[in-house]
């Protein structure tokens, strides 16, 4: 085991493919990039028939270490056979070359003992699994089930509901390094953290797909954007942790900017996305990883507040935080860098006293705009859904209020969108209509996706525009020079956020 465990990346790639020449094919392709593959043979409708196309592939590829897996459907895979089928095709597939074969827990507790001590004689590494796609329940109660089967690779697979639950996968992992070989992931969206940290705590690898779109699993990611966005192969003990914390975040481009930043100023950090609306499930996390700074989102720009050691003047004045920084003796102090990458853009445009402001929303980001508008002398007029919020901000910053029904009647030098209308993923495309947009100049702090609803209606009526993804990289470029004590390499974060933004906007036509 010690020579094949020399073979092992950190990353195992699955491969499907509905046919056995389409699963070659793919494996061919993602041999190039990665050695160490996972062929899921319960894809195919009749896995013994790729037997002679797989031993061909790993005849013709030596340097490949391969995974057999043929998972039935009672245990969340696709093979629809008998548990004796199940083990006909892995063991063939053993002959064929795989150097290791995935047995599922359920199916070693069927044939018991003595079942699995014959099937091990088919000469290859034994990887006992179990996944659990519901929950994080009692991992130790699994391992314990696993380990009198003696298989070399413990993998245990449950599903995160929460942030936490990878706090307890990766508690479990630190635990067992020393004294099994074990894999650990949690599925699931919120299990994102395990699927890059695991490796540091000590699980053995993690799986990816070969690409997207071709996920064995739930929340899994692609090989390329574990090696490419979060730097797994350089993930250790001393890499810092940051992330971006809120609801929802799964089509936010802070990751791929951020490690962007951190890999081009030699950083040793990861940033990864923290979906929760839950402010004790984040702290939970943010304690225990360490996570040594967070860009905070909706809706816990406010709600954080009160869970800071200290937060500076500006962030008390307006009441929302949307920057936090773990200082050296681990206290979490509070920043607000949404005043001045919302005020500089329109400063550079336009002077901003006595300028008339439309403020759309009063949330965490409506409250920055208000505040620092108001600052520097501008009259602003807030609409939001909710009246008393409008009128509650209105009088806490000096600003007014306005009816829906008064837009269409009222000219404004400039209006500012703070709501997450227009966002990709947001089902509300519009919160104006084109008869209300009576301004010399329309800012929306959506930033995906990079031609929002709004502008779209802006530029159709001449207006000037100023979008989001300006807003976004400069906060960006704050947030890491409050985190490193560095300057942002701002040129670099702007090319990857447009570049990705306009890949994404032309997937969607």
């Amino acid at each position: 085991m010690q020579y094949l465990q020399s073979r092992l990346s950190r990353i195992c790639v699955a491969i499907i493919g509905e046919t056995a020449q389409e699963m070659i094919e793919r494996a061919e392709s993602a041999v190039r990039e990665n050695t160490f593959l996972e062929f899921r043979l319960d894809y195919l409708d009749k896995p013994l028939l790729a037997i002679p196309k797989l031993k061909q592939f790993l005849h013709d590829h030596r340097e490949a270490t391969a995974i057999a897996t043929c998972r039935r459907a009672a245990n969340g895979g696709k093979f629809k056979g008998t548990i004796a089928s199940e083990l006909e095709v892995l063991t063939k597939a053993a002959a064929a070359g795989c150097q290791i074969v995935d047995l599922e827990l359920q199916t070693a507790e069927s044939v018991k003992a003595a079942g699995v001590k014959k099937f091990r004689e088919c000469g290859a590494a034994l990887l006992i699994s179990y996944h659990d796609f519901a929950a994080t329940k009692d991992l130790e109660s699994i391992y314990d089930r696993i380990r009198p089967f003696a298989p070399e690779i413990i993998k245990i697979v449950p599903t995160a509901k929460c942030l936490a639950d990878n706090v307890t996968i990766m508690r479990f992992l630190e635990e067992k390094r020393d004294e099994a070989r074990v894999v650990g992931i949690c599925m699931g969206d919120f299990g994102l953290i395990s699927r890059v940290l695991g490796v540091r705590a000590g699980s053995l690898f993690t799986f990816a797909a070969a690409t997207v779109g071709e996920e064995t699993g739930p929340g899994q990611i692609a090989a390329r954007t574990l090696l490419e966005t979060y730097r797994l192969d350089q993930v250790e003990a001393g890499t810092r942790v940051y992330g971006v914390a809120g609801n929802p975040i799964r089509h936010s481009l802070s990751p791929i900017m951020m490690n962007t930043a951190f890999r081009r100023e030699t950083v040793s950090a990861v940033f990864l996305a923290l979906q929760t609306a839950k402010i004790k499930d984040l702290l939970l996390l943010v304690h225990k990883v360490p996570v040594h700074g967070l860009a905070v989102t909706m809706p816990l720009k406010q709600e954080i507040m009160d869970h800071l050691d200290r937060t500076e003047a500006l962030s008390e004045k307006i009441g929302a935080c949307n920057t936090v920084v773990r200082s050296q003796d681990g206290k979490l102090i509070g920043y607000n860098t949404d005043v001045q990458v919302v005020v500089r853009p329109l400063e550079q445009r336009m002077p901003l006293r006595k300028a008339k402001v439309l403020v759309l929303g009063a949330g965490g980001a409506a409250r920055a705009a208000v505040f620092g508008l108001c600052d520097k002398g501008a009259e602003v007029t807030i609409l939001n859904r909710t009246p008393q919020t409008a009128q509650k901000l209105a009088r806490e910053a000096g600003a007014k209020t306005i009816r829906r029904d008064q837009v269409a009647k009222t000219g404004f030098d400039i209006i500012v969108n703070a709501t997450s209308v227009g966002m990709v993923g947001n089902k509300q495309q519009t919160i104006l209509e084109e008869k209300e947009l009576n301004a010399r100049l329309v800012f929306d702090l959506v930033y995906n996706p990079i031609e929002t609803p709004l502008l779209q209606m802006a530029r159709k009526k001449g207006i000037p525009v100023i979008p989001g993804a300006e807003m976004f990289v400069q906060q960006g470029a704050e947030q890491f020079q409050l985190w490193t004590g560095k300057p942002a390499p701002r040129e670099e974060m702007w090319r990857v956020v447009t570049h990705a933004l306009r890949q994404q906007a032309e997937a969607a036509k």
